[in-house]
């Protein structure tokens, strides 16, 4: 990604530290994380050395974000081989932490095919082919990020003619969650290169603080104009007429066209639908699942309650989803629902943006069409 800090640093933003590397070590190779549960507070990267310690990561959202647990998920099966670790194990380990995110699951199985294909020629060859199979993966996104960012610019623009755009984001969808700029932040940054946006409204994202923590850390650091919004205020910004477009990321996409994204974007989706405000979904096509049918089939994470009866700072969660302290915001014992996700079904999406191009209507058929174009894209 060197390419791409240059051109950043030539725009005059700050070098950012890569959320996710690999690093040859004296004592072996090493996956490095930016820990995402200590921004923005601090910049601290955490060195797993074996997969138990990547799942460890991943379970506790250290690392998070579809596109990078994607590759997150490759390097993990990588290191394991690199390791003289069970790859097969260490692949079954990681696929199972984070149900929800498709992408995880596509990269452990990009990277173990790889290991599996190279497997006859000895126990080297094989962990270079999963090495080689997760750096092309890394690369891959980078350059689906960038394109995404592209097709969505244009699809505002052909929406919004008159620019300036209010766009409303929820959770997190820059660099922290990529090999490059992001999703639908991708797509909002690239608007403020144009000088065409007007605002970025950030919704705070309960309980553990996505959008309040790393968007907004991102977009400052961006020089974006932004504001931040508890998530029950969006109604009264919609109202307000103070909203043109809603963006978002995934974290699976089913055959049908339902988006399965972070807790609160079904509602907005509801809002966007009764204001006549486009709702659009920013995602590479390795977050579609033409395996999964509908959104009802998409199985959504249960997280512990305890993020949501106590306020905590997120780097003292467990892989459990409990924390080692915090302050109680609920009488001792409380139940608490607290789902990572919800569906939004395709008939309240405008239109989803991809790597390959926008779809708008989303259909079941255009779904596919567009995972057929994605790989002529990755082939051109």
């Amino acid at each position: 990604m060197a390419d791409q800090y240059a051109q950043n640093q030539a725009r005059g933003e700050p070098r950012r530290i890569p959320s996710l590397r690999w690093e040859e070590s004296p004592e072996g190779p090493i996956v490095v994380l930016l820990d995402q549960t200590r921004l923005p507070a601090d910049e601290v990267e955490l060195s797993c050395t074996d997969v138990p310690a990547l799942v460890q990561a991943i379970k506790t959202l250290a690392v998070r974000g579809a596109p990078l647990l994607g590759i997150a998920g490759a390097y993990g099966v990588a290191l394991a081989a690199a390791r003289g670790q069970d790859v097969e194990e260490a692949a079954s380990l990681l696929g199972r932490s984070r149900p929800t995110a498709v992408n995880l699951a596509y990269g452990v199985r990009r990277a173990l095919d790889a290991y599996r294909t190279a497997a006859g020629k000895g126990s080297a060859p094989a962990a270079q082919a999963a090495l080689a199979a997760a750096r092309e993966l890394h690369q891959q996104d980078a350059d689906a990020s960038a394109r995404m960012a592209g097709h969505g610019l244009a699809l505002l623009d052909e929406l919004l003619p008159e620019g300036n755009h209010r766009i409303l984001t929820h959770c997190n969808t820059g660099a922290l969650v990529s090999g490059g700029e992001g999703t639908a932040f991708a797509v909002a940054l690239a608007a403020h290169r144009a000088g065409r946006l007007r605002r970025l409204w950030v919704d705070e994202t309960r309980p553990l603080l996505q959008g309040a923590r790393l968007t907004a850390y991102e977009a400052a650091r961006g020089g974006l104009a932004y504001t931040l919004l508890t998530d029950n205020a969006a109604g009264s910004l919609f109202a307000a007429g103070e909203v043109d477009a809603v963006l978002i990321g995934a974290d699976r996409i089913a055959a049908d066209g339902s988006v399965a994204n972070k807790v609160g974007s079904y509602p907005l989706a509801v809002l966007a639908k009764y204001h006549h405000v486009p709702f659009i979904v920013v995602a590479p096509t390795t977050t579609i699942d033409l395996d999964t049918a509908d959104g009802a089939m998409i199985e959504v994470e249960q997280r512990s309650g305890h993020e949501v009866t106590y306020v905590a700072a997120p780097h003292l969660l467990t892989a459990e989803g409990g924390a080692s302290g915090g302050v109680p915001v609920a009488p001792l014992g409380t139940p608490a629902y607290n789902p990572a996700f919800d569906v939004t079904p395709p008939e309240l999406v405008t239109a989803i943006v991809t790597e390959a191009g926008a779809l708008s209507p989303v259909t079941g058929g255009g779904i596919a069409e567009l995972c057929v174009r994605s790989r002529q894209v990755t082939i051109s």
